[in-house]
């Protein structure tokens, strides 16, 4: 379990999140919600019932008279994780089809009047970087996708990447398998794993 369901940042305790699992970054974020309707998040003003897998906004230490100047003042991480074995997408169909395009309607919806977990606004919200996370089994389906995107398939073979600058989607996006998860994971944290003479494998 990556992290609980259906909780908010406020609802649990940190101990009772894995998000090192899929970069070390993700633990450091001011608000965070797993299964939630995005009209309950007090960082957005869209009033859609839609749920993503995870969202995440990570305020930088950056006054916001500066960040109006054209510095990110923040951004926002979109985790999506499908069921393993799962077929059947299609290509730029439509959300429900392509999880690409559905964590990028996901992006743009947080945007729409995005404010801090207290409700200040954020200046040039429409602008804020964007982090895509989706994890599923790299079927054919999934390839046509991420190639659809100009994705460049990692080199172990075992997902895809790529980033999408302004004025399009400015938005960092990452397909990865569950082997490649667990392998990237074990990758970036064998000198800690070491240290504490656990086993990495």
């Amino acid at each position: 379990m990556i992290v609980p369901m259906r909780q908010t940042s406020d609802d649990y305790e940190f101990r009772r999140e894995n998000l090192w699992l899929i970069d070390e970054r993700l633990a450091f974020h001011d608000f965070l919600a797993s299964d939630k309707p995005l009209s309950t998040m007090p960082i957005t003003a869209d009033k859609s019932g839609k749920e993503p897998d995870l969202v995440s906004l990570r305020i930088f230490n950056t006054p916001f008279l500066i960040a109006e100047k054209g510095i990110p003042p923040a951004s926002l991480t979109i985790l999506e994780i499908k069921r393993p074995m799962r077929t059947g997408y299609v290509a730029g169909k439509n959300e429900k089809s392509d999880p690409i395009l559905q964590s990028l309607d996901y992006l743009s919806r947080l945007r729409n009047g995005a404010a801090t977990r207290r409700g200040r606004p954020i200046p040039n919200a429409g602008q804020i970087p964007g982090f895509i996370y989706i994890i599923a089994d790299i079927t054919d389906d999934l390839i046509h996708s991420c190639e659809l995107f100009n994705l460049t398939k990692t080199p172990d073979g075992l997902g895809f990447f790529g980033y999408h600058p302004q004025p399009t989607f400015n938005a960092y996006i990452q397909v990865v398998s569950f082997d490649g998860l667990l392998k990237g994971a074990k990758e970036r944290n064998r000198a800690f794993f070491d240290k504490l003479g656990l086993p990495a494998h």
